[in-house]
């Protein structure tokens, strides 16, 4: 008889029911954040195969519907800049210098209003957080977003040569 494989709902249930992970917590930000740049590396490859020029790498975070337990990144390369959103993070790659530089993480909703509701208890290791927060609230994202599309900030029309 063959061994039947378990389905990711079947492992993130035993994993809900499990003690809590005993292993050390810094060791499993470190494997998550190698993921992570392993993946973001891959987008950015897959750019320079396809565009010529500077380009935007947006990585979505969602988490799945049924289990609460399981976060995926979602890293996709773009020719614009993408309008900013919640559970996103996004850079821009230099074509000409090779720099891949970070613009914005913007969390799920619930954590910006937390965010919202206690900027005056944010530790600094969260400070920069709590700015793309009060940034993508107030519209300076949205201007940024605007500005590396080459966009009419008054009209939304494309500028031409840009």
């Amino acid at each position: 008889m063959t061994k039947k494989k378990k389905t990711v709902g079947a492992i993130a249930l035993e994993l809900q029911q499990k003690a809590p992970e005993t292993r050390d917590p810094i060791e499993i930000q470190r494997e998550v954040h190698k993921d992570y740049i392993d993946n973001l590396k891959v987008a950015v490859d897959r750019g320079l195969k396809t565009m010529q020029h500077d380009f935007f790498v947006v990585v979505i975070t969602k988490k799945e519907k049924l289990l609460e337990n399981v976060l995926r990144n979602y890293f996709a390369e773009r020719g614009t800049c993408p309008t900013p959103d919640h559970d996103q993070s996004v850079y821009k790659y230099h074509h000409g210098s090779g720099n891949l530089e970070y613009l914005w993480t913007i969390p799920d909703r619930q954590t910006c209003e937390v965010f919202l509701r206690n900027a005056d208890k944010i530790v600094p290791e969260e400070q920069l957080l709590l700015e793309f927060i009060l940034n993508f609230y107030n519209g300076e994202l949205m201007t940024l977003c605007r500005k590396l599309n080459g966009e009419n900030l008054k009209t939304g029309i494309i500028l031409e040569g840009n």
